[in-house]
Order: C-alpha cells, then sequence, then structure tokens
C-alpha cells in the first residue's frame, strides 16, 4: 500500500510541485540562515525554549535554546498532517480501527469501524488535538503506526531537521520522541506553505458527517491565538505532563507571516503575543528584488520578486552578485542567463534566476516567492537552476521525502 502510494505521489508531482520540493532546501535552514540583528531590543520568554521565524524567507528572527532537544507533546501533530496531506488523496475514506478509537488521551471520540472522510479527519487532529485521529490516520496513511513514523522521520530528515526524532503519529509522551523550538519553526514554514495545511490550521470551527448519530461533528479551534491575535492563522496547541504546556501560532500581517514556536511556557499566550508583536515591528519583510526589475549595466532582468525581512539598517549591508552561465549549458536554452546572489552578513539569503529583459519569462505569473537555495549560488548558476532542481526532485522520488 505504501509503495502504492509513492508511485501515486510520483504521478502527481508536477513543476509547480517541483517549485514545492525546492522549498524543503530553500527555507535558509542551513548556510542562507543568517543570525538575528543586533541592534534590535531584546525579547524575553518564560518558555524552557522558543523561536521565531519568518515563514516566507526562513530566516529565524529569534531563539531561546532553540536547538535543545525537549519533548513536544501535541506539536507533533504538524509533521502528523503535513505527511498525509502529502501522502495520501484528501477524499480517501479512513476506517479507524479498535487501536485508534481505543487510544488515551484527546479524542474527537471516533469509534472502532466509523469511518470518516481523510480530510475532515485531519480537521479533527489539527482542532481537537484528537489522539484518536492521530492513530488512524497514521495507519490509513502509514500502513501502520510503525510504518507512519517511519515516515515522519523520513520527512523530518529531508527538510533538515536535526533535532527531531518520532517515536508515535500524536505526540504522547515517549522515550525518544522529541524535537527543538528551531525545527519545530522549520517544520511550520515548510507546512504553512501547503494551501490545505494552511486552510485547516487556521479554521475555527469545522463540522463533518457523523455516521453514528443524527447530529453532525463539531470541532472549534483550542488554539486561542485565533481569537486573541489580530491576523493570527495558526497553528497548534500542544500538552503533555512530561512536555508541560507547547504552542505554535503563526499570524500574518501587511503580507508577513510570522510563526512563534515556545515548549515548556506557563504564559504561552502572552508570550507569543509578545514574541510576533517584536518581529512585525522590527523586521519589515522588505522587496529585495523586484521581478523584471533591470540588471544595471546588463541587457538582463530578475526572474522573480525576492522578500526577505530586515531589520532597521541591514538594507545598507545588503550585497549582490551576478553569476553568468555558459551559453552552450541546458539552463541557458531553457532561457535562464544567470543568477542574482544576494548576501547579508557574508551569507547568501537569495538567489534570484535572471533572464534577457525581453524574455516571456518575465511575464509569467510568480508563485509564493522561494526564499533562499543553501549555498545554491557557490555552486554555479547552472547547479541552482537546473542540477539542484533535479537532485530533489530525485531526493523527494526515492529519498523518502513527499
Amino acid at each position: 500500500m505504501k509503495l502504492l502510494r509513492r508511485h501515486q505521489s510520483m504521478r502527481r508531482l508536477s513543476y509547480a510541485a517541483v517549485a514545492f520540493v525546492l522549498l524543503t532546501t530553500a527555507l535558509g535552514f542551513g548556510p542562507a540562515a543568517v543570525e538575528a540583528a543586533a541592534n534590535v531590543p531584546p525579547l524575553g520568554t518564560h518558555a524552557k525554549a522558543a523561536t521565531l521565524i519568518d515563514v516566507e524567507s526562513g530566516r529565524i528572527l529569534y531563539d531561546k535554546s532553540g536547538d535543545q532537544r525537549l519533548r513536544i507533546a501535541s506539536l507533533t501533530k504538524i509533521m502528523t498532517a503535513i505527511v498525509a496531506i502529502e501522502n495520501a488523496d484528501l477524499s480517501d475514506k479512513v476506517k479507524v480501527s479498535a487501536r485508534a478509537a481505543g487510544k488515551e488521551g484527546s479524542s474527537i471520540y471516533l469509534k472502532a469501524g466509523e469511518e470518516m472522510k481523510l480530510e475532515d479527519m485531519l480537521y479533527g487532529l489539527m482542532l481537537r488535538s484528537g489522539n484518536d485521529a492521530a492513530t488512524a490516520i497514521a495507519e490509513h496513511v502509514g500502513g501502520s503506526v510503525e510504518g507512519f513514523v517511519r515516515m515522519m522521520n523520513e520527512k523530518a530528515e529531508w527538510i533538515g531537521l536535526t533535532n527531531t526524532q518520532f517515536m508515535n503519529p500524536s505526540g504522547l509522551d515517549e522515550d525518544g520522541h522529541y524535537s527543538s523550538a528551531n525545527d519545530l519553526a522549520k517544520l511550520t514554514a515548510y507546512a504553512l506553505h501547503n494551501p490545505t495545511f494552511a486552510t485547516i490550521v487556521k479554521t475555527r470551527i469545522k463540522k463533518a458527517p457523523n455516521p453514528n448519530e443524527s447530529w453532525d461533528y463539531q470541532w472549534s479551534n483550542k488554539n486561542k491565538m485565533l481569537a486573541m491575535y489580530e491576523g493570527a492563522d495558526g497553528v497548534k496547541t500542544g500538552y503533555t505532563k512530561m512536555a508541560l504546556r507547547c504552542l505554535v501560532s503563526s499570524a500574518t500581517r501587511n503580507g508577513q507571516q510570522l510563526a512563534a514556536v515556545t515548549i515548556n511556557d506557563r504564559d504561552d499566550w502572552i508570550d507569543h503575543r509578545n514574541m510576533l508583536d517584536w518581529g512585525f515591528e522590527h523586521y519589515k519583510l522588505k522587496v529585495v528584488a523586484q521581478q523584471g526589475q533591470p540588471i544595471s549595466g546588463y541587457p538582463l532582468a530578475a526572474g522573480r520578486t525576492f522578500r526577505y525581512p530586515l531589520a532597521s539598517g541591514e538594507a545598507d549591508q545588503l550585497h549582490s552578485k551576478l553569476t553568468l552561465i555558459s551559453n552552450t549549458s541546458t539552463p541557458y536554452a531553457l532561457g535562464e542567463r544567470g543568477v542574482l546572489e544576494w548576501e547579508l552578513s557574508g551569507n547568501t539569503i537569495g538567489v534570484v534566476p535572471v533572464y534577457d529583459s525581453t524574455s516571456s519569462r518575465l511575464q509569467w505569473k510568480e508563485k509564493r516567492p522561494l526564499p533562499a537555495l543553501d549555498n545554491a549560488a557557490s555552486a554555479g548558476a547552472s547547479d541552482y537552476s537546473f542540477s539542484h532542481t533535479m537532485r530533489a526532485v530525485v531526493r523527494a522520488l526515492f529519498g523518502g521525502g513527499a
């Protein structure tokens, strides 16, 4: 069953999916990640570990013990949801096993033998944190809970999460089940680029058919940030006796989306408001390059828009470098002429393809912008535009990715 789904995923891969695959290596999780600016006021939280990330660029704006491995409770379900979304049909009917129906902890009260559409079950998973839903989803998508957990860990490795290991799909306390605030921020940024995931986590109330009763299921979102904070649009609450209070929230203002993570935080609602306010105030999302923008001294133009969150004074520290490619290369034949690489504090933060200023490619409608690729330009323009793409696709198809 798992092999069949892998083949189905391969068939569904399109150019749009290729762009999305690139995102996993493009969120700035490697050398492209730039430390928060030193000229902004300090931020404090009550959390044992905390992180604030800009979703579009992947830039971590703040972290406190961000790489510490900790229990994460139901924040685990962020990975459960995105793995299910990427590897199964949302219209699938999920049959609830006795194991799933009897799962301890938070529940949406599924009954053994009941069938529910996967899409509806994902709402129960994310809005009400149903451990029964997590187990049923895992069994359906992975063939077994154990098979699905393997998929979760493969995905974590594929995204580049270095302080994460999953032992179950629900987040119940278990030895060897952990993540870090930084890894959860990166995972959340990745997941929020998926429109299905983004729609689910911002939903306040969801109804779903109930085959056992005359009334429908109705789930209200446990995430109070959706009502407490202007622009809030996600993501997930969590709690166990050992992990204590955990929260991932996101919000969008003026076209910029931030995500905040806290682990073991007794004042998480207050801390998240403060973290998001701090990020929106001190790190404005700036247009660094505009699609169609001319390249000075060359008959070339930027192939896409690149935006990046910058603190006061950082714009003056930006540097760009143009790298042209051989006219005998494959990317050249496909219309590219090189890449424009942007650096901040010695780190590559963005790589933009360039085309002839008369190229029709400059008129193509832009997808959601992709952030910087890890060391993409240092390997040469052709690596960025062609070889890197193909490596990412092969990795996605055969290396355990979606």
